[in-house]
């Protein structure tokens, strides 16, 4: 099983407590953008938890029938109150139920949902009987929730009731920190038997400074793009694509020394010290801006005596 790579403070305090909510029973609604590991997050807590000897039940709420919805989730019972077929959730007896996308669950099937959440019970087409099965929900999405209760599309309810212990992925352009270990770790998987695609510094630089919209999901596919077409070549900043080198003038000096020389200590604490003030003390933030990892800003802070 794949696992969420990083040394940043954000992932490595998620990681951290994955240990604790595997132990409950609670549910938990995972949010971040899409391609942030959130099904990755879902994976961890049902290995580490007691239900792991059973395979984890995933359910794409966007992708769920037009029609018959409540069919496929709970199932249906004959006139003598036999379940003649057992939906998703209840064929999950004993796992985890993963909900992803959970956001597009239809407004019809929500209350339904609620029930099964807050008592395991659910009354399938065809009977009176309430069934009962011991099940764990994780829910993830990428809208923003509370928006959606606002606008009347998600049930507030619901909402509160999925997000007893809630974790929040952050995008990938706030640990920019993570992204040399995740290229190092990517080229290198997906290599198989070619050489390893290198990045020059300043490759690496540029990565580190692009944003990264489709978060680790684009880095991966990128680096598998590179190892597919490059293998074991030195990535240069002007084989990138253009926006992932915003400002970078190919064979031609970013910075111009003057005649008179500076004082390149002052210049890098006046750098260091400007950047503090664009990410408004967001060391992380700061360290993104200066084109360096968190680790290595929170050092040069130190010896210029900043306070940290």
């Amino acid at each position: 099983m794949k696992s969420l790579l990083g040394q940043s403070p954000e992932l490595t305090h998620i990681l951290r407590t994955l240990p604790m909510i595997a132990l409950s029973d609670a549910s938990v609604l995972i949010s971040g953008e899409t391609g942030t590991g959130k099904e990755l997050i879902a994976q961890t807590l049902h290995q580490q938890s007691r239900r792991r000897d059973k395979e984890m039940v995933t359910i794409n709420c966007a992708a769920l029938p037009s029609e018959d919805v409540e069919l496929d989730l709970f199932g249906r019972c004959d006139a003598d109150g036999q379940v003649t077929f057992r939906g998703r959730l209840l064929a999950a007896e004993g796992s985890t139920v993963f909900l992803d996308e959970v956001d597009a669950l239809p407004l019809s099937v929500q209350a339904k949902v609620l029930r099964f959440l807050e008592a395991g019970e659910c009354q399938l087409q065809g009977s009176h009987r309430l069934h009962v099965a011991d099940v764990r929900i994780v829910a993830a999405t990428s809208a923003d929730l509370p928006t959606e209760v606002k606008a009347g599309r998600f049930r507030a309810d619901l909402y509160y009731r999925l997000q007893v212990v809630p974790v929040d992925l952050p995008p990938l352009r706030e640990r920019s920190e993570d992204i040399p270990l995740l290229l190092k770790h990517y080229l290198r998987e997906y290599a198989g038997s070619n050489a390893v695609v290198r990045l020059s510094r300043e490759a690496e630089q540029c990565l580190q400074r692009y944003n990264w919209p489709g978060n680790v999901r684009e880095l991966e596919n990128y680096c598998q793009r590179l190892a597919l077409l490059q293998p074991g070549q030195l990535i240069q900043p002007e084989e990138l694509t253009e926006a992932m080198r915003p400002g970078v003038q190919v064979n031609s000096p970013q910075f111009s020394l003057p005649p008179s020389g500076i004082d390149l200590a002052q210049v890098e604490l006046d750098l260091i010290e400007q950047a503090l003030d664009m990410a408004a003390g967001n060391r992380s933030k700061a360290a993104r801006l200066l084109g360096i990892s968190r680790d290595t800003l929170l050092y040069r802070m130190q010896k210029y005596n900043l306070s940290p």
